[in-house]
Protein backbone atom coordinates (compact mmCIF):
# COMPACT_ATOMS: atom_id res chain seq x y z
CA UNK A 1 0.00 0.00 0.00
CA UNK A 2 0.90 3.29 -0.49
CA UNK A 3 -0.05 6.46 -1.69
CA UNK A 4 -3.13 4.12 -2.47
CA UNK A 5 -3.53 0.63 -1.64
CA UNK A 6 -0.44 -1.52 -0.50
CA UNK A 7 3.27 -1.53 -1.09
CA UNK A 8 5.86 -3.12 -0.98
CA UNK A 9 8.50 -2.65 1.59
CA UNK A 10 12.65 -4.21 1.07
CA UNK A 11 12.48 -6.64 4.35
CA UNK A 12 16.29 -4.87 5.44
CA UNK A 13 15.30 -5.07 8.91
CA UNK A 14 11.17 -4.79 8.86
CA UNK A 15 12.19 -1.27 9.27
CA UNK A 16 13.92 -0.08 6.12
CA UNK A 17 11.83 2.74 4.51
CA UNK A 18 10.83 6.06 6.92
CA UNK A 19 7.48 7.57 6.08
CA UNK A 20 6.04 5.71 2.46
CA UNK A 21 2.74 7.39 2.61
CA UNK A 22 0.69 4.32 3.01
CA UNK A 23 -1.70 6.07 5.05
CA UNK A 24 -3.62 6.66 1.98
CA UNK A 25 -2.81 10.02 1.03
CA UNK A 26 0.57 11.92 1.61
CA UNK A 27 0.88 14.49 4.05
CA UNK A 28 0.81 17.90 2.93
CA UNK A 29 1.56 20.87 5.05
CA UNK A 30 -1.47 21.96 7.69
CA UNK A 31 -1.12 25.51 9.78
CA UNK A 32 -2.01 23.74 12.90
CA UNK A 33 1.21 21.62 12.63
CA UNK A 34 3.53 24.48 12.18
CA UNK A 35 4.54 26.06 15.45
CA UNK A 36 4.88 29.91 14.72
CA UNK A 37 8.37 29.98 15.40
CA UNK A 38 9.34 27.92 13.04
CA UNK A 39 12.18 29.24 10.79
CA UNK A 40 12.63 28.51 7.09
CA UNK A 41 16.23 26.98 5.89
CA UNK A 42 18.52 23.72 5.85
CA UNK A 43 18.13 20.20 4.58
CA UNK A 44 17.18 16.82 5.54
CA UNK A 45 19.74 14.26 4.22
CA UNK A 46 17.96 10.78 4.10
CA UNK A 47 18.82 7.25 3.04
CA UNK A 48 17.06 4.96 0.75
CA UNK A 49 17.95 1.16 1.10
CA UNK A 50 17.40 1.17 -3.15
CA UNK A 51 16.39 3.25 -6.25
CA UNK A 52 12.59 3.58 -7.00
CA UNK A 53 11.93 1.70 -9.52
CA UNK A 54 9.51 4.84 -11.53
CA UNK A 55 8.33 8.28 -9.79
CA UNK A 56 5.11 7.86 -12.21
CA UNK A 57 2.72 8.14 -9.05
CA UNK A 58 -0.07 5.62 -11.27
CA UNK A 59 2.35 2.72 -12.21
CA UNK A 60 4.98 2.17 -8.92
CA UNK A 61 4.11 0.00 -6.24
CA UNK A 62 7.39 0.37 -4.00
CA UNK A 63 8.06 2.00 -0.79
CA UNK A 64 10.75 4.12 -2.59
CA UNK A 65 8.94 5.12 -5.15
CA UNK A 66 6.18 6.51 -2.30
CA UNK A 67 8.40 8.07 -0.24
CA UNK A 68 9.36 10.44 -3.14
CA UNK A 69 6.13 11.28 -4.48
CA UNK A 70 4.14 11.69 -1.18
CA UNK A 71 6.34 14.96 -1.45
CA UNK A 72 5.90 15.62 -4.81
CA UNK A 73 1.76 14.55 -5.80
CA UNK A 74 -1.29 15.16 -4.10
CA UNK A 75 -4.38 14.06 -4.10
CA UNK A 76 -8.25 15.86 -3.67
CA UNK A 77 -8.63 14.41 -0.35
CA UNK A 78 -5.91 13.92 2.25
CA UNK A 79 -6.21 12.14 5.66
CA UNK A 80 -4.57 13.98 8.29
CA UNK A 81 -1.92 12.49 10.09
CA UNK A 82 -3.17 13.60 13.66
CA UNK A 83 -6.83 13.14 13.97
CA UNK A 84 -6.73 10.70 10.80
CA UNK A 85 -9.67 12.20 9.69
CA UNK A 86 -9.97 12.75 5.45
CA UNK A 87 -9.74 16.78 4.65
CA UNK A 88 -9.61 18.54 1.71
CA UNK A 89 -6.47 19.29 -0.25
CA UNK A 90 -6.79 19.63 -4.10
CA UNK A 91 -10.62 19.49 -3.35
CA UNK A 92 -11.67 22.09 -1.47
CA UNK A 93 -15.31 20.05 -0.42
CA UNK A 94 -17.09 17.01 -1.40
CA UNK A 95 -20.52 15.59 -1.35
CA UNK A 96 -21.98 11.81 -0.88
CA UNK A 97 -24.91 10.49 -2.17
CA UNK A 98 -27.29 8.59 0.55
CA UNK A 99 -26.68 5.61 -1.33
CA UNK A 100 -23.40 5.44 -1.54
CA UNK A 101 -23.05 5.36 -5.44
CA UNK A 102 -22.22 9.19 -5.75
CA UNK A 103 -18.72 11.14 -5.04
CA UNK A 104 -18.99 14.77 -6.01
CA UNK A 105 -15.62 16.90 -5.69
CA UNK A 106 -15.22 20.49 -6.13
CA UNK A 107 -11.85 21.52 -6.63
CA UNK A 108 -9.72 24.52 -5.72
CA UNK A 109 -8.97 26.97 -8.43
CA UNK A 110 -6.03 28.67 -7.33
CA UNK A 111 -3.97 25.36 -7.72
CA UNK A 112 -0.92 24.88 -10.44
CA UNK A 113 1.15 22.42 -11.26
CA UNK A 114 5.40 22.57 -10.99
CA UNK A 115 5.32 24.49 -14.48
CA UNK A 116 2.42 26.61 -13.70
CA UNK A 117 -0.34 24.74 -15.84
CA UNK A 118 -3.59 25.14 -14.15
CA UNK A 119 -4.53 21.84 -12.30
CA UNK A 120 -8.32 21.27 -13.53
CA UNK A 121 -10.70 18.57 -14.08
CA UNK A 122 -9.14 17.81 -16.75
CA UNK A 123 -6.05 15.73 -15.01
CA UNK A 124 -8.51 13.73 -12.66
CA UNK A 125 -10.27 12.22 -16.29
CA UNK A 126 -7.03 11.89 -17.55
CA UNK A 127 -5.63 10.05 -14.70
CA UNK A 128 -8.90 7.83 -14.26
CA UNK A 129 -8.75 6.87 -17.38
CA UNK A 130 -4.90 6.11 -17.37
CA UNK A 131 -5.88 3.94 -14.35
CA UNK A 132 -8.43 1.59 -15.52
CA UNK A 133 -6.77 1.34 -19.01
CA UNK A 134 -5.49 -2.10 -19.24
CA UNK A 135 -2.33 -1.28 -21.31
CA UNK A 136 -1.63 1.01 -18.50
CA UNK A 137 0.97 -0.94 -15.47
CA UNK A 138 -1.86 -0.41 -12.57
CA UNK A 139 -3.23 -3.49 -11.88
CA UNK A 140 -2.67 -2.13 -8.28
CA UNK A 141 -4.69 1.09 -8.36
CA UNK A 142 -7.12 -0.73 -10.94
CA UNK A 143 -9.15 -3.08 -8.46
CA UNK A 144 -9.79 -0.80 -6.00
CA UNK A 145 -11.54 1.74 -9.56
CA UNK A 146 -13.11 -1.34 -10.66
CA UNK A 147 -16.85 -0.50 -9.49
CA UNK A 148 -16.86 3.17 -10.79
CA UNK A 149 -19.04 2.76 -14.18
CA UNK A 150 -18.87 6.68 -14.98
CA UNK A 151 -16.73 9.55 -14.17
CA UNK A 152 -18.56 12.86 -15.41
CA UNK A 153 -16.38 16.24 -15.43
CA UNK A 154 -19.16 18.57 -14.39
CA UNK A 155 -17.06 21.30 -15.40
CA UNK A 156 -12.97 22.17 -14.94
CA UNK A 157 -13.43 22.40 -11.17
CA UNK A 158 -16.38 19.51 -10.68
CA UNK A 159 -15.96 15.88 -10.94
CA UNK A 160 -18.36 13.17 -10.01
CA UNK A 161 -17.39 9.19 -9.19
CA UNK A 162 -20.69 6.91 -9.75
CA UNK A 163 -20.41 3.55 -8.89
CA UNK A 164 -21.95 -0.08 -9.72
CA UNK A 165 -22.49 -0.95 -5.80
CA UNK A 166 -21.51 0.88 -2.95
CA UNK A 167 -18.04 0.27 -1.15
CA UNK A 168 -16.63 1.64 2.03
CA UNK A 169 -13.61 2.45 0.84
CA UNK A 170 -14.81 4.82 -1.70
CA UNK A 171 -14.61 8.02 -0.57
CA UNK A 172 -10.86 7.15 0.65
CA UNK A 173 -9.99 5.96 -2.77
CA UNK A 174 -11.65 8.66 -4.94
CA UNK A 175 -10.22 11.23 -2.89
CA UNK A 176 -6.83 9.59 -3.02
CA UNK A 177 -6.27 8.66 -6.60
CA UNK A 178 -3.17 9.75 -7.75
CA UNK A 179 -3.40 12.77 -9.87
CA UNK A 180 -0.78 13.21 -12.91
CA UNK A 181 -0.92 16.47 -15.21
CA UNK A 182 -2.22 15.65 -18.55
CA UNK A 183 -1.12 18.33 -20.19
CA UNK A 184 2.43 16.25 -20.37
CA UNK A 185 1.26 13.10 -22.08
CA UNK A 186 0.67 13.06 -25.62
CA UNK A 187 -1.99 11.01 -27.26
CA UNK A 188 -1.11 7.66 -28.25
CA UNK A 189 2.19 7.44 -26.36
CA UNK A 190 3.04 4.91 -23.82
CA UNK A 191 1.74 5.75 -20.79
CA UNK A 192 4.48 3.37 -18.74
CA UNK A 193 7.64 4.49 -20.49
CA UNK A 194 6.99 8.22 -20.69
CA UNK A 195 9.46 10.56 -19.17
CA UNK A 196 7.60 11.85 -15.96
CA UNK A 197 8.62 8.24 -14.21
CA UNK A 198 12.41 9.84 -14.03
CA UNK A 199 11.11 13.41 -13.88
CA UNK A 200 7.45 13.90 -11.91
CA UNK A 201 5.80 17.10 -11.72
CA UNK A 202 3.43 17.75 -9.31
CA UNK A 203 0.84 20.26 -7.20
CA UNK A 204 3.09 19.49 -3.86
CA UNK A 205 5.45 21.23 -1.47
CA UNK A 206 8.45 20.01 -3.05
CA UNK A 207 9.59 19.02 -6.52
CA UNK A 208 12.63 16.66 -7.91
CA UNK A 209 15.77 18.60 -8.21
CA UNK A 210 18.35 16.17 -9.35
CA UNK A 211 18.19 12.13 -9.15
CA UNK A 212 21.66 10.96 -9.81
CA UNK A 213 20.74 7.23 -10.53
CA UNK A 214 22.70 4.89 -8.30
CA UNK A 215 24.07 8.29 -5.81
CA UNK A 216 20.54 10.33 -4.65
CA UNK A 217 17.27 11.70 -5.28
CA UNK A 218 17.59 15.50 -4.09
CA UNK A 219 13.64 17.11 -3.37
CA UNK A 220 13.78 21.43 -3.64
CA UNK A 221 10.92 23.13 -1.62
CA UNK A 222 8.44 24.08 -4.54
CA UNK A 223 8.20 28.06 -3.81
CA UNK A 224 5.46 28.49 -6.02
CA UNK A 225 3.45 25.87 -3.80
CA UNK A 226 -0.08 26.92 -3.16
CA UNK A 227 -0.54 26.05 0.67
CA UNK A 228 1.74 26.55 3.77
CA UNK A 229 5.12 26.01 2.63
CA UNK A 230 7.56 22.91 4.41
CA UNK A 231 10.27 24.78 6.30
CA UNK A 232 13.16 22.33 5.02
CA UNK A 233 14.64 24.30 1.67
CA UNK A 234 15.59 20.51 0.22
CA UNK A 235 15.29 16.70 1.04
CA UNK A 236 18.11 14.77 0.24
CA UNK A 237 18.26 10.80 -0.49
CA UNK A 238 21.18 9.08 -0.60
CA UNK A 239 20.94 5.97 -2.17
CA UNK A 240 23.14 3.24 0.16
CA UNK A 241 22.00 -0.67 0.11
CA UNK A 242 24.09 -1.66 3.03
CA UNK A 243 21.98 -0.92 6.30
CA UNK A 244 25.74 -0.70 8.18
CA UNK A 245 27.10 1.55 5.56
CA UNK A 246 24.63 3.81 6.07
CA UNK A 247 24.89 4.10 10.22
CA UNK A 248 28.67 4.80 9.74
CA UNK A 249 27.25 8.09 7.18
CA UNK A 250 25.00 8.83 9.80
CA UNK A 251 27.45 9.16 12.91
CA UNK A 252 30.10 10.81 10.60
CA UNK A 253 27.17 13.44 9.68
CA UNK A 254 26.47 12.58 6.20
CA UNK A 255 23.03 11.38 6.98
CA UNK A 256 20.68 13.36 9.85
CA UNK A 257 17.85 10.24 9.71
CA UNK A 258 17.54 6.87 8.68
CA UNK A 259 16.03 3.60 9.62
CA UNK A 260 17.73 1.06 12.17
CA UNK A 261 17.92 -2.05 12.31
CA UNK A 262 16.97 -3.93 15.43
CA UNK A 263 20.80 -5.12 16.51
CA UNK A 264 21.46 -0.93 15.35
CA UNK A 265 18.71 0.16 17.79
CA UNK A 266 20.18 -2.31 20.70
CA UNK A 267 23.67 -2.65 20.39
CA UNK A 268 25.27 -0.05 18.02
CA UNK A 269 23.51 3.54 18.98
CA UNK A 270 23.92 3.33 22.89
CA UNK A 271 26.81 5.81 22.83
CA UNK A 272 26.53 9.37 25.46
CA UNK A 273 27.85 10.89 22.35
CA UNK A 274 25.35 9.43 19.97
CA UNK A 275 22.45 10.10 21.62
CA UNK A 276 23.65 13.84 22.53
CA UNK A 277 23.12 14.06 18.64
CA UNK A 278 20.25 11.74 17.81
CA UNK A 279 16.86 11.08 18.93
CA UNK A 280 15.75 7.48 18.38
CA UNK A 281 12.11 7.15 17.59
CA UNK A 282 10.08 3.79 18.04
CA UNK A 283 6.71 3.12 17.20
CA UNK A 284 4.43 0.44 15.34
CA UNK A 285 2.72 1.32 11.90
CA UNK A 286 0.26 -0.95 9.73
CA UNK A 287 3.13 -3.08 8.22
CA UNK A 288 3.59 -6.80 8.12
CA UNK A 289 5.90 -8.63 6.61
CA UNK A 290 6.34 -12.39 4.89
CA UNK A 291 7.84 -15.81 3.41
CA UNK A 292 5.83 -15.50 -0.11
CA UNK A 293 5.24 -19.49 -1.82
CA UNK A 294 4.67 -19.80 -5.20
CA UNK A 295 1.50 -21.77 -5.52
CA UNK A 296 2.19 -22.29 -9.33
CA UNK A 297 5.48 -24.12 -8.09
CA UNK A 298 4.62 -27.80 -8.03
CA UNK A 299 6.23 -28.24 -4.80
CA UNK A 300 4.47 -25.45 -3.14
CA UNK A 301 0.97 -26.20 -4.70
CA UNK A 302 -0.08 -28.84 -1.51
CA UNK A 303 -0.92 -26.49 1.35
CA UNK A 304 0.43 -29.44 3.77
CA UNK A 305 3.53 -28.41 2.07
CA UNK A 306 2.95 -24.79 2.59
CA UNK A 307 1.65 -25.54 6.44
CA UNK A 308 4.97 -27.47 6.55
CA UNK A 309 7.08 -24.70 5.95
CA UNK A 310 6.15 -22.35 7.85
CA UNK A 311 6.39 -25.13 10.69
CA UNK A 312 9.90 -25.21 9.94
CA UNK A 313 10.22 -21.49 10.31
CA UNK A 314 11.04 -20.83 13.90
CA UNK A 315 9.49 -17.49 14.37
CA UNK A 316 9.84 -17.16 18.28
CA UNK A 317 13.71 -17.68 18.06
CA UNK A 318 14.26 -14.81 15.27
CA UNK A 319 12.55 -12.57 17.04
CA UNK A 320 14.46 -13.40 20.28
CA UNK A 321 17.63 -13.78 18.87
CA UNK A 322 17.69 -11.27 15.73
CA UNK A 323 14.65 -9.04 16.25
CA UNK A 324 15.59 -8.48 19.99
CA UNK A 325 12.19 -8.80 20.94
CA UNK A 326 11.36 -5.70 19.18
CA UNK A 327 8.06 -7.07 17.50
CA UNK A 328 5.28 -9.66 17.60
CA UNK A 329 4.79 -13.11 15.88
CA UNK A 330 1.59 -12.78 13.57
CA UNK A 331 -0.80 -15.51 12.20
CA UNK A 332 -2.54 -13.17 9.12
CA UNK A 333 -3.02 -11.01 6.65
CA UNK A 334 -4.17 -7.77 8.33
CA UNK A 335 -2.55 -5.23 11.16
CA UNK A 336 -2.28 -7.20 14.44
CA UNK A 337 -3.01 -4.22 16.19
CA UNK A 338 -6.27 -3.22 14.17
CA UNK A 339 -9.82 -5.23 14.66
CA UNK A 340 -9.76 -6.82 11.32
CA UNK A 341 -7.22 -9.14 12.61
CA UNK A 342 -8.08 -11.94 14.57
CA UNK A 343 -6.13 -12.36 17.60
CA UNK A 344 -8.26 -15.86 18.37
CA UNK A 345 -5.70 -17.44 15.96
CA UNK A 346 -2.77 -18.98 17.16
CA UNK A 347 0.49 -18.57 14.55
CA UNK A 348 1.38 -22.43 13.86
CA UNK A 349 4.39 -23.26 15.97
CA UNK A 350 7.59 -24.46 15.10
CA UNK A 351 7.34 -27.95 15.28
CA UNK A 352 9.65 -29.77 12.72
CA UNK A 353 8.35 -33.47 13.83
CA UNK A 354 4.72 -32.17 12.60
CA UNK A 355 6.26 -30.58 9.85
CA UNK A 356 7.72 -34.37 8.70
CA UNK A 357 4.91 -35.76 9.06
CA UNK A 358 2.83 -33.45 6.44
CA UNK A 359 5.34 -33.44 4.17
CA UNK A 360 4.95 -36.95 4.08
CA UNK A 361 0.90 -37.02 3.93
CA UNK A 362 1.84 -34.98 0.55
CA UNK A 363 3.98 -37.69 -1.28
CA UNK A 364 7.49 -36.30 0.25
CA UNK A 365 9.67 -38.99 1.43
CA UNK A 366 13.43 -40.01 1.24
CA UNK A 367 14.36 -42.68 -1.66
CA UNK A 368 16.60 -45.19 -0.77
CA UNK A 369 19.50 -43.78 0.34
CA UNK A 370 18.44 -40.18 -0.18
CA UNK A 371 19.50 -37.34 1.71
CA UNK A 372 16.47 -34.90 -0.04
CA UNK A 373 13.04 -35.23 0.09
CA UNK A 374 11.47 -36.47 -3.81
CA UNK A 375 8.00 -36.90 -4.70
CA UNK A 376 7.46 -38.60 -8.45
CA UNK A 377 11.62 -38.47 -8.86
CA UNK A 378 11.43 -35.05 -8.08
CA UNK A 379 13.51 -33.77 -5.62
CA UNK A 380 12.54 -31.07 -3.11
CA UNK A 381 14.45 -28.30 -3.60
CA UNK A 382 13.86 -24.29 -4.40
CA UNK A 383 15.32 -20.74 -4.85
CA UNK A 384 14.87 -18.38 -1.90
CA UNK A 385 14.56 -14.76 -3.46
CA UNK A 386 15.55 -11.87 -1.15
CA UNK A 387 16.94 -8.17 -1.86
CA UNK A 388 20.42 -6.87 -1.81
CA UNK A 389 21.05 -4.95 1.34
CA UNK A 390 18.88 -6.94 3.47
CA UNK A 391 20.29 -8.13 6.21
CA UNK A 392 17.81 -9.75 8.18
CA UNK A 393 16.38 -11.35 4.44
CA UNK A 394 20.13 -13.14 4.83
CA UNK A 395 19.80 -14.05 8.37
CA UNK A 396 16.11 -15.61 7.09
CA UNK A 397 17.79 -17.42 4.16
CA UNK A 398 20.58 -18.77 6.37
CA UNK A 399 18.49 -19.90 9.18
CA UNK A 400 15.65 -21.69 6.92
CA UNK A 401 18.40 -23.50 4.89
CA UNK A 402 19.47 -24.97 8.00
CA UNK A 403 16.63 -25.98 9.70
CA UNK A 404 15.33 -27.76 6.01
CA UNK A 405 18.45 -29.09 5.55
CA UNK A 406 18.07 -31.37 8.52
CA UNK A 407 14.77 -32.57 7.35
CA UNK A 408 15.57 -32.82 3.60
CA UNK A 409 15.18 -29.59 1.94
CA UNK A 410 17.72 -28.38 -0.14
CA UNK A 411 16.86 -24.25 -0.22
CA UNK A 412 19.20 -21.93 -2.53
CA UNK A 413 19.50 -18.15 -1.40
CA UNK A 414 19.89 -15.81 -4.17
CA UNK A 415 20.48 -12.16 -3.27
CA UNK A 416 18.75 -9.54 -6.45
CA UNK A 417 19.26 -5.77 -6.74
CA UNK A 418 14.94 -4.58 -5.79
CA UNK A 419 14.97 -3.83 -9.55
CA UNK A 420 15.48 -7.55 -10.18
CA UNK A 421 14.03 -8.89 -7.53
CA UNK A 422 10.77 -6.90 -8.28
CA UNK A 423 10.66 -8.15 -11.87
CA UNK A 424 11.15 -11.70 -10.81
CA UNK A 425 7.70 -11.12 -8.52
CA UNK A 426 5.88 -9.03 -10.75
CA UNK A 427 6.57 -12.27 -14.00
CA UNK A 428 6.02 -15.19 -11.18
CA UNK A 429 9.41 -15.90 -11.84
CA UNK A 430 10.26 -17.42 -8.33
CA UNK A 431 9.94 -19.90 -6.17
CA UNK A 432 9.68 -18.44 -2.72
CA UNK A 433 10.57 -14.77 -1.27
CA UNK A 434 10.51 -12.87 1.65
CA UNK A 435 9.02 -9.47 1.62
CA UNK A 436 6.64 -6.85 3.62
CA UNK A 437 3.50 -5.25 2.96
CA UNK A 438 2.87 -1.58 4.36
CA UNK A 439 -1.32 -1.11 4.47
CA UNK A 440 -3.08 1.95 5.06
CA UNK A 441 -5.39 2.72 7.86
CA UNK A 442 -8.49 0.92 6.50
CA UNK A 443 -7.82 -2.81 5.09
CA UNK A 444 -8.96 -3.66 1.88
CA UNK A 445 -7.77 -7.26 1.21
CA UNK A 446 -8.59 -7.33 -2.78
CA UNK A 447 -5.08 -6.19 -3.88
CA UNK A 448 -3.06 -9.23 -3.04
CA UNK A 449 -5.68 -12.15 -2.33
CA UNK A 450 -8.63 -11.72 -4.53
CA UNK A 451 -7.81 -14.57 -7.21
CA UNK A 452 -8.44 -11.73 -9.87
CA UNK A 453 -5.37 -10.11 -9.08
CA UNK A 454 -3.41 -13.77 -9.74
CA UNK A 455 -2.38 -12.25 -13.19
CA UNK A 456 0.81 -11.19 -14.23
CA UNK A 457 1.95 -7.77 -12.16
CA UNK A 458 -1.01 -8.30 -9.77
CA UNK A 459 -0.40 -8.09 -6.45
CA UNK A 460 -1.77 -11.75 -6.05
CA UNK A 461 2.10 -13.06 -7.04
CA UNK A 462 1.83 -16.23 -5.09
CA UNK A 463 -1.01 -17.24 -6.66
CA UNK A 464 -3.91 -17.64 -4.04
CA UNK A 465 -7.15 -18.19 -4.75
CA UNK A 466 -10.30 -19.33 -2.97
CA UNK A 467 -13.72 -18.94 -3.77
CA UNK A 468 -14.96 -18.16 -0.40
CA UNK A 469 -12.35 -16.28 0.06
CA UNK A 470 -13.43 -14.19 -3.05
CA UNK A 471 -17.06 -13.91 -1.86
CA UNK A 472 -15.42 -12.63 1.60
CA UNK A 473 -13.93 -9.95 0.09
CA UNK A 474 -16.06 -9.15 -2.36
CA UNK A 475 -19.02 -9.12 0.48
CA UNK A 476 -16.84 -7.06 3.02
CA UNK A 477 -16.26 -4.26 -0.07
CA UNK A 478 -20.13 -3.38 0.03
CA UNK A 479 -20.37 -3.46 4.17
CA UNK A 480 -20.50 0.12 5.84
CA UNK A 481 -20.80 -1.66 9.16
CA UNK A 482 -17.70 -1.52 10.65
CA UNK A 483 -18.77 -4.67 13.15
CA UNK A 484 -20.49 -6.86 10.60
CA UNK A 485 -17.12 -6.11 7.98
CA UNK A 486 -14.64 -7.26 11.07
CA UNK A 487 -16.80 -10.60 10.92
CA UNK A 488 -16.06 -11.26 7.51
CA UNK A 489 -12.70 -10.69 7.54
CA UNK A 490 -12.03 -13.04 10.75
CA UNK A 491 -13.72 -15.69 8.94
CA UNK A 492 -11.25 -14.49 5.76
CA UNK A 493 -8.26 -14.68 7.91
CA UNK A 494 -8.78 -18.58 9.05
CA UNK A 495 -8.81 -19.46 5.61
CA UNK A 496 -5.06 -17.27 4.88
CA UNK A 497 -4.44 -18.89 7.91
CA UNK A 498 -5.29 -22.55 6.99
CA UNK A 499 -3.79 -22.40 3.25
CA UNK A 500 -0.60 -20.63 4.43
CA UNK A 501 -0.11 -19.02 1.83
CA UNK A 502 2.17 -16.58 3.02
CA UNK A 503 4.11 -17.42 5.86
CA UNK A 504 3.59 -14.76 8.14
CA UNK A 505 6.74 -13.24 9.69
CA UNK A 506 6.24 -10.64 11.98
CA UNK A 507 4.63 -6.92 12.66
CA UNK A 508 7.79 -5.38 14.56
CA UNK A 509 8.70 -1.61 15.87
CA UNK A 510 9.64 1.05 13.26
CA UNK A 511 13.16 1.96 14.74
CA UNK A 512 13.81 5.50 13.37
CA UNK A 513 17.24 7.96 14.39
CA UNK A 514 16.42 11.73 13.98
CA UNK A 515 19.07 14.58 14.34
CA UNK A 516 18.28 16.28 17.46
CA UNK A 517 18.82 19.80 15.04
CA UNK A 518 15.63 18.90 14.24
CA UNK A 519 12.18 20.48 15.73
CA UNK A 520 8.49 19.45 15.95
CA UNK A 521 9.39 15.80 15.11
CA UNK A 522 5.97 14.27 16.15
CA UNK A 523 4.83 10.47 16.41
CA UNK A 524 1.73 10.31 14.55
CA UNK A 525 -0.84 7.23 14.49
CA UNK A 526 0.42 6.42 10.62
CA UNK A 527 4.37 7.50 12.17
CA UNK A 528 6.49 10.45 11.45
CA UNK A 529 6.65 12.79 8.57
CA UNK A 530 9.31 15.25 8.00
CA UNK A 531 7.39 17.98 6.31
CA UNK A 532 6.69 19.40 9.80
CA UNK A 533 10.03 19.71 10.96
CA UNK A 534 12.37 22.60 10.80
CA UNK A 535 15.73 23.55 12.59
CA UNK A 536 16.15 26.87 14.30
CA UNK A 537 19.03 28.87 12.54
CA UNK A 538 21.73 28.28 15.20
CA UNK A 539 21.47 24.57 14.28
CA UNK A 540 21.52 25.02 10.46
CA UNK A 541 23.99 22.69 8.68
CA UNK A 542 23.16 23.41 5.02
CA UNK A 543 23.02 26.21 2.47
CA UNK A 544 21.08 26.14 -0.64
Amino acid sequence: MGKQGLRFSVFTALCCMVLIATAAFPATIAQEHQPPEREFGDWLVSNLNAEPSTLNPLTSTDAYSSTINAHIYESLLRRDPKSLELVPELAERWEIAPDHLTYTFHLRKNIKWEDGHPFTAKDIRFSFDRIKDPKVDAAHLRNYYRDIEKLDVIDDYTVRFRYRVPYFLALSFCGGMPIVPAHLFKEGENFNTHPIARKPMGTGPYKLLHWKTGQEIALVRNENYWGEKPALNRIVYKIISDPTVSLQVLKQGGLDEMSLRPIQWEKQTQAKRFEENFKKIGYYAPRYSFIGWNSSNPIFADKRVRQAMTMLVDRELILKKILFGLGTVISGPFYVNSPEYDKSIEPLAYDPQAARALLKSAGWDFAKGGEVLQKNGRPFEFEFLFTAGSKFGEQIATMLQENLKDIGIKLHPRKLEWALFIQKIEERSFDACTLSWAMGWESDPYQIWHSSQAVEKGSNFVGFKNEEADKLIEDARKEFDPEVRRKLYHRFHRIVHDEQPYTFLFTTKELTVVSRRFENVRIYPMGISSLYWWVPKDHQKYRD
